[in-house]
């Protein structure tokens, strides 16, 4: 895998190790955990785009 640029998420506490980090390259997105770099899903831009929309749909009817 060539060297990705890895973005954390927002929602990450700042100086803490445990989150959710993204890059982009031209196969698609790519997610990893910071705990575990070495796990990477790749996504399709859609793909990532209807977990999101799950994601928010699950939050707003659990809270």
């Amino acid at each position: 895998m060539s060297q990705l640029t890895w973005q954390k998420s927002s929602f990450s506490e700042p100086g803490g190790d445990t989150c959710v980090e993204v890059a982009l390259d031209r196969i698609g997105l790519r997610l990893r955990e910071s705990v575990t770099p070495g796990t990477v899903a790749t996504l399709a831009p859609s793909a990532l785009v209807a977990l999101v929309d799950w994601a928010k749909g699950r939050a707003t009817s659990v809270g």
